[in-house]
């Protein structure tokens, strides 16, 4: 069984965006969902992030998209291919680096997090595609800038992924729309209306649809690829996930990084997991530690888990059922409690820790690090080291190896995996409609993860909340009731 798969990534800087544009808007618009990561300079307090009250944390990130930056935007445009076996999806994936033109704040850990994980600073700063944050200025809303690049992706009325996302949509307001909203109401009653055809977020999904064992995003794309490829073996009904990508020109070599997606099965040896990076996909040591932060390693012992579990009630039944059979039937049969023989095997979702200062800095759980509460948002949610939990000692007379982190800590990558984990999900949905209004996977729509908390963030228009108004006037220039924007306050 073999689910190893080459993603072509395309690179795009200042140099080559007007050259891209026209078919990065073409992918927007023929795709059928598109996927969004990115990575930050930083995201500030990691303890306010967590604050118990929503308004509050919303209040915090709102701070830190004021103050930090959008340092790599990363989308995937997935296109349902029709005539084809399954559901086949034609991926195309952009990495765009970016340089904001304004002061913003960059935090050393985030630095750090992103230089380890292969981010090229020299690069941003030398061919960074510049943009500013707040409200429009001017004639920038035409031309080619990411501005409007955010208003094609918001024309195209598309459904919008993302991984633990709100972090993420805070910071895309604030970089590339308008400034934002005070109230936490008003800023999702403007994003109901600015995605229309709906968000859905795959932390979500991977914790109460899926029920993962962890959900941080490295580890859930690789469960959903290994659950599929384990069902196109198997045959049989239902369909399954299939991927196909462009195959680019000579010209457009020099632009693409092609990432080696390798299948790990049946690997040998000890398990020497590290039980913090299994869990929730970063630990404190980092590259220091001893301990194997191997996904694919992590996943295998998880199903071995499974599969004990799975033998051990076994025997168990089969004990019971003996011993019902020797007993005499005239005798009352004992109450079964009301958890006796439930699946075991189902693994409940797990929440993360508050982890006190820790926050993604590199966008994907393990590759974010920038958002919070997943260890790989780059600068934009990965975790700030020295308010980590102190690492346990290490056992004497044990070699220390350094250990190179995996290297798919990028926007581009962390969206294509992002979209992956929904096109699982979606086909794994019992969905009655197949109209084109239909929404793709109905029990996560507009549900956005937040940590630490038993229900989502609802993105609605609330009886008790209004647009803002450079919502109102930005959203009439996208559908074309204006045709200039003018710059407006908070409302």
């Amino acid at each position: 069984m073999s689910s190893s798969m080459i993603v072509p990534v395309i690179d795009v800087q200042g140099n080559n965006f007007k050259e891209l544009w026209a078919a990065m808007v073409l992918a927007i618009k023929t795709s059928s969902f598109i996927a969004i990561d990115t990575e930050l300079s930083g995201l500030g307090s990691r303890k306010a992030l967590l604050a118990e009250s929503i308004e509050d944390r919303y209040k915090a990130i709102c701070h830190a998209a004021r103050t930090r930056s959008i340092l790599s935007l990363g989308f995937a445009c997935y296109k349902e291919l029709d005539n084809k076996a399954d559901r086949t999806y034609l991926v195309q994936i952009y990495n765009l680096t970016l340089l904001c033109s304004e002061e913003y704040v960059i935090e050393p850990q985030s630095v750090k997090f992103l230089v380890q994980h292969g981010f090229d600073f020299n690069k941003q700063y030398a061919e960074g595609i510049s943009y500013y944050k707040g409200n429009e200025r001017g004639g920038d809303a035409y031309g080619v800038n990411m501005r409007s690049l955010f208003v094609e992706l918001l024309r195209a009325n598309k459904p919008l992924v993302v991984h633990n996302g709100l972090i993420d949509m805070v910071f895309l307001y604030q970089c590339f729309y308008a400034h934002l909203p005070d109230r936490l109401g008003t800023f999702t009653a403007d994003l109901s209306q600015m995605f229309p055809s709906g968000i859905y977020d795959t932390k979500y999904a991977t914790e109460y649809e899926l029920r993962f064992t962890a959900s941080y995003l490295e580890y859930a794309y690789k469960k959903c690829k290994l659950q599929n490829s384990k069902g196109i073996e198997a045959g049989g009904n239902g369909s399954r996930v299939f991927l196909e990508f462009c195959k680019y020109t000579d010209n457009m070599e020099s632009y693409v990084d092609y990432r080696a997606c390798l299948d790990n099965q049946n690997l040998d040896g000890a398990l020497n997991i590290c039980v913090q990076f299994s869990a929730y996909g970063w630990c404190p040591n980092g590259s220091q530690c001893t301990m194997s932060h191997d996904t694919d390693l992590i996943i295998q012992n998880d199903e071995k888990i499974k599969d004990d579990q799975r033998k051990k009630r076994k025997r168990k039944n089969k004990k019971k059922d003996s011993k019902a059979a020797s007993e005499s039937c005239s005798s009352p049969q004992e109450k079964r409690s009301h958890f006796e023989g439930a699946e075991l095997d189902q693994a409940v979702p797990m929440s993360e820790p508050a982890l006190p200062e820790h926050q993604e800095t590199a966008r994907a759980e393990p590759t974010d690090a920038t958002h919070a509460f997943e260890p790989g948002e780059t600068a934009s949610k990965n975790g700030n080291e020295e308010s980590q939990p102190e690492a346990p000692a290490e056992a004497p007379g044990r070699p220390k190896e350094k250990k190179v982190e995996g290297g798919t800590h990028r926007a581009g990558f962390d969206a294509f995996m992002t979209g992956y984990i929904f096109a699982y999900a979606r086909n794994l949905t019992k969905n009655t409609e197949e109209s084109s209004t239909a929404h793709l996977v109905p029990t996560c729509l507009n549900k956005l993860f937040l940590s630490g908390k038993s229900i989502p963030l609802q993105v609605a228009k609330s009886t008790f909340s209004k647009s803002s108004k450079a919502h109102v006037s930005k959203m009439d220039y996208v559908w074309g009731k204006n045709t200039a924007v003018k710059a407006e306050g908070n409302a």
